[in-house]
């Protein structure tokens, strides 16, 4: 009997092709970019299993194209780029992978924080080009970390991560999510309404999903409520934050800085923020260490198998 087939819309980490070798006559488009649109519904005409990117759309008129399609099983915990209701009316599942990338994110998150609180990047920037002259006592004065509030919007694994962080510097952890009474988070950390979280917080970072209800939850409104001094971050989803308005908020210096890892239209990212001293910008890789990024490809490889072998996958969202 032929073996079941796959297609991998982007190259993955090896561990997770191994697997999906294992089960699955398995097709690969080969490259480090996304796959355009008519080449993906070509594709996808005969597969059984479709394991795909946040850059994929999976939406009716791919599952339409795609008649043997049992499972698509996304390379990420995200999953709007998934038509997902539309998939269950036509029993096809929905995987993600969840939980794997959780430490690496708020490491992230972490970082970026860290980066802007100190002006690493402006510092490293002016010593390279050599601008460095001897110590100064006004050098690239930053802002303390310890012992101030930290924001944060969605307590869901990654929130909670980046807060188990934030002890360690003895912070004060307020944050802002749709359920007030959450029985498994410590009782020292603060549910608020977002207003107060904006006006008493001295960093505020994002890990809430893309929802309708999120789209652009920071607008202008929102930063307006933040202090001068306040370093916002996002890891989460770009759209969460009305980008025009944060640009705004950073050239005004509404805010002090900002540390993004997305980006509302990506990966188009405004000149005016890659203009600005105070934002530090990555190229979206919350996720890009060795051990997450197998364990992602591992995962999703595990889902797509469970579901074709007709088992329980670990992580199904439908």
């Amino acid at each position: 009997m032929p073996k079941p087939i796959v297609f991998v819309t982007r190259n993955i980490p090896k561990p997770g092709l191994d697997k999906l070798e294992t089960v699955f006559q398995l097709r690969v488009h080969a490259s480090d970019k996304a796959i355009e649109r008519s080449e993906l519904l070509a594709a996808v005409r005969d597969v059984d299993a479709l394991l795909c990117l946040l850059t994929d759309t999976i939406d009716k008129e791919l599952m339409d194209a795609a008649p043997r399609l049992k499972c698509v099983s996304n390379y990420a915990v995200g999953y709007n780029n998934i038509d997902v209701d539309y998939a269950t009316s036509k029993n096809i599942a929905v995987c993600n992978t969840p939980g794997v990338l959780t430490e690496s994110t708020a490491d992230l998150a972490w970082a970026l924080l860290m980066a802007c609180a100190r002006r690493v990047v402006e510092a490293d920037r002016y010593l390279r080009d050599g601008l460095f002259t001897g110590w100064e006592p006004l050098l690239f004065l930053g802002n303390d970390v310890f012992g101030k509030t930290l924001g944060i919007i969605g307590m869901g694994r990654i929130g909670q991560a980046v807060a188990r962080r934030a002890q360690g510097f003895g912070m004060k952890v307020l944050w802002h999510g749709p359920r007030p009474q959450r029985e498994d988070l410590p009782p020292e950390y603060q549910w608020t309404d977002l207003e107060t979280l904006c006006k008493e917080s001295d960093f505020i970072s994002i890990h809430a999903p893309q929802t309708s209800e999120n789209h652009h939850l920071l607008g202008a409104n929102e930063l307006a409520w933040m202090k001068p001094s306040a370093i916002l971050i996002n890891t989460a989803r770009g759209a969460i934050v009305e980008e025009a308005a944060l640009i705004n908020a950073l050239q005004t210096k509404e805010i002090a800085a900002a540390g993004l890892d997305v980006f509302e239209r990506e990966p188009k990212v405004p000149q005016a923020l890659m203009d600005l001293p105070n934002v530090v910008l990555l190229p979206h890789i919350g996720s890009a260490s060795i051990e997450t990024r197998n364990k992602m490809a591992l995962m999703a490889a595990e889902n797509a198998i469970a579901v074709i072998l007709g088992k329980n996958p670990p992580a199904r969202l439908n």
